[in-house]
């Protein structure tokens, strides 16, 4: 159970600060290094933190992408 646990903590702490930033650029940078890093850590305790990585820069970029748009109001009804 403790090894379920921290993972996803850490991708908790992760995704709530995924969009930092005040501009497009710096808001999917941000995302991109938060989901690489949690992504490593994830990857680690499967013993594949390069694949890891890969997979949360790219989750985690996408993820500041998508709170970029929701700021600047393209997801409004």
């Amino acid at each position: 159970m403790k090894i379920i646990a921290i993972p996803l903590l850490a991708a908790a702490i992760a995704m709530t600060i995924v969009g930092c930033g005040s501009t497009s650029r710096s808001r999917t940078a941000s995302g991109t290094a938060l989901g690489a890093g949690t992504g490593a850590i994830i990857g680690s305790f499967s013993g594949n933190a390069g694949t890891g990585a890969l997979i949360g820069a790219g989750v985690g970029a996408l993820g500041g992408v998508l709170v970029d748009e929701h700021q600047r109001g393209s997801f409004s009804n």
